[in-house]
């Protein structure tokens, strides 16, 4: 759909931090109506969410973003159904946070060799390609804003809930919660996230 720059941060020789101008290409930009929430990001016929949390969440803290599985990555919209804005953009290395959305979460996956990659809303009704992501690893950060209002309202007026799901080649890490502003991702990272065992 486009390439385009944006800002980074890398670390120098000195372990600071310092702004670069990376590579995006913007992979998805519209509004995805669904059914519950769900959007997936997968690589098999198995991939999609099953409703079986303990699958797409082990080892994970957060409640929002399920990569467990190691066949896609779910995502948890706010908003049960009526449209959500959603935007994937690949990058050639980490891009800088935006501050303009509320509520953030990191997560890493393999995508393995032979396989195709798409992304589908709930039970398949749509589906598109990603074909620019390669086999590879790769850390996933989906930003979040209006998580509350979609939450609240699914029959409102025009979209009321964005989604920001940035990702770029990294080693595989732990997912980790970057940031929590909205009640809706509180309780979905108490209710569904805080399965990774505890050290010690």
């Amino acid at each position: 759909m486009g390439t385009f720059r944006a800002v980074g941060t890398q670390t120098n020789q000195h372990n600071d931090a310092v702004t670069v101008s990376i590579v995006a290409r913007l992979l998805l930009d519209d509004v995805i109506e669904t059914d519950y929430g769900q959007f997936d990001i997968v690589w098999s016929e198995s991939g999609g969410f099953d409703g079986d949390f303990d699958r797409f969440f082990a080892g994970q803290v957060n409640g929002l973003v399920g990569a467990a599985s190691g066949e896609g990555i779910y995502l948890n919209l706010a908003r049960r159904s009526g449209g959500s804005s959603v935007r994937i953009v690949l990058l050639d290395a980490e891009p800088a946070l935006d501050d303009s959305y509320e509520d953030v979460v990191e997560v890493s996956t393999t995508v393995p060799v032979a396989t195709e990659v798409s992304w589908a809303s709930w039970a398949g009704e749509t589906t598109g390609g990603l074909d620019e992501i390669a086999p590879g690893s790769y850390r996933f950060r989906v930003s979040a804003r209006g998580r509350d209002a979609g939450a609240a309202d699914e029959f409102a007026d025009g979209v009321v809930d964005s989604y920001l799901v940035e990702i770029w080649p990294a080693v595989p890490a732990p997912d980790s919660v970057v940031r929590v502003g909205s009640e809706d991702a509180h309780y979905w990272h108490r209710e569904i996230g805080g399965r990774r065992p505890s050290q010690g």
